[in-house]
């Protein structure tokens, strides 16, 4: 809980940053979720306009005026195109930060976030009596793809494809390591990732074998935690601090060249959004995160930018066709897009062939998709109907969570469509 200091100063900030806003409305024609409600409430011109009343609106409706909050898959289109540079993300993060200093957190998020989030041992002991409990009550939907669907009714599970937890996440594969630096002269930090960890675990591998090919040392510290954006999207400053000081203290343990990971959402959030909400603060801690920010990279940027790599002729006669989404949080927020594409293309088995609105959402959003999940569904099936329009038969993205959401969508269409991770393509050049 935040105390009437703090929430005053955050309260002023947000006030100073709405009134940047001209209410011009560029945000409406590139909302994902105005696209398929119509709702001027569900654009970001709209929830600025209602934030303009806050302190009013708070003691009158908090939970109303949340509840509008999370209709929003913070996916950053609204801020990229906004032509008055409203730092729109941010102030949605910190309004959240507020209506629950407000109202409080709910018993399942208390739960949730600080009993289970934000302890990592916890959190890892928790899913892994999720892996056995699973087969009790999910089976295979698509074996192509890998996607599961509920073995009974279920409101969370109906009508989903999702992709279960696997037999082994990946700190059970590798539960440490650091190998020096190898004959690159580099050696990074190898920060996995929840989803990574324990539904992709293979991509984490297959990260570890690249790397030690191109002769790249690797730090990869035991007790990693989440990110923390989960807490943050959920208003649970405290949670988000927690896990920000805890995997700072971890990897501070070793010095490194670059902190480097496969997951999209967690670059974003390492480089940006841990900087940004502690930009205020003049602390010791606020170095630290600056620091590690700084060299903070997404594994294709890092291989293209700072190793290097060869792009491949295609030498097949029937080349395999690979399209590309381009994730929010990678092509938005970091402006990483054409350095996953090089990866593909340097693999001459494949052909890469463009989809239609490559960068628009893909509707997963994190909790929106639990909470949202007809509209998220809906925007998924815009991305399924332009992944298909290339006449594919694989798809590449560099966000686990994207992953989650294509896999979904194909596997409910029935579409023979394999879903990677463009390292994933990548590594099958190295052998």
């Amino acid at each position: 809980m935040h105390n009437i200091k703090e929430l005053t100063s955050l309260m002023k900030e947000l006030e100073d940053q709405l009134s940047i806003c001209t209410r011009c409305g560029m945000c409406q024609a590139v909302c994902p979720v105005f696209a398929e409600t119509g709702h001027e409430a569900d654009v970001a011109r709209g929830k600025l306009a209602l934030l303009d009343g806050l302190a009013h609106e708070m003691f009158k409706d908090p939970e109303g005026v949340y509840k509008r909050l999370t209709r929003c898959l913070l996916c950053g289109s609204c801020e990229e195109t906004c032509p008055s540079q409203v730092s729109v993300l941010e102030i949605f993060f910190k309004a959240r930060m507020i209506l629950t200093s407000f109202m409080g957190l709910s018993s399942a998020q208390k739960l949730i976030l600080r009993g289970v989030l934000a302890h990592p041992e916890t959190f890892n002991r928790f899913l892994e009596w999720s892996i056995w409990a699973q087969r009790l009550f999910i089976r295979p939907a698509d074996k192509l793809i890998g996607t599961s669907c509920a073995r009974f009714a279920s409101p969370l599970l109906r009508n989903r494809h999702f992709m279960p937890l696997a037999g082994k996440p990946f700190h059970r594969l590798l539960p440490a390591q650091r190998t020096g630096s190898g004959h690159s002269g580099i050696e990074v930090g190898f920060f996995v990732g929840c989803l990574t960890d324990k539904i992709f675990p293979g991509v984490a591998q297959t990260v570890c074998d690249v790397l030690d090919h191109h002769g790249v040392g690797i730090f990869i510290p035991e007790g990693q935690g989440c990110c923390g954006l989960p807490a943050l999207t959920s208003g649970d400053a405290d949670t988000f601090k927690r896990l920000v000081s805890l995997n700072l203290e971890i990897f501070e343990k070793q010095e490194f060249d670059y902190l480097i990971t496969s997951c999209a959402t967690c670059a974003y959030t390492i480089k940006k959004l841990w900087p940004m909400m502690f930009r205020k603060k003049r602390s010791d801690l606020k170095d630290r995160i600056e620091k590690m920010a700084d060299k903070t990279m997404d594994i294709n940027q890092f291989l293209v930018s700072k190793v290097g790599i060869k792009t491949g002729e295609i030498n097949s006669d029937q080349p395999i066709v690979i399209t590309y989404h381009d994730p929010c949080h990678l092509s938005k927020s970091l402006g990483v897009s054409a350095e996953p594409r090089a990866l593909i293309k340097a693999n001459p088995r494949y052909c890469l062939q463009e989809m239609p609105e490559a960068d628009r959402c893909c509707g997963f959003g994190g909790s929106f998709n639990l909470q949202h999940y007809a509209i998220s569904s809906q925007i998924g099936k815009r991305k399924l109907a332009n992944i298909l329009s290339t006449g594919c038969s694989m798809v590449a993205t560099g966000c686990p969570a994207c992953m989650i959401q294509i896999s979904d969508m194909l596997s409910r269409s029935q579409s023979k469509v394999v879903v990677k991770h463009p390292v994933e393509i990548y590594a099958e050049t190295l052998n």
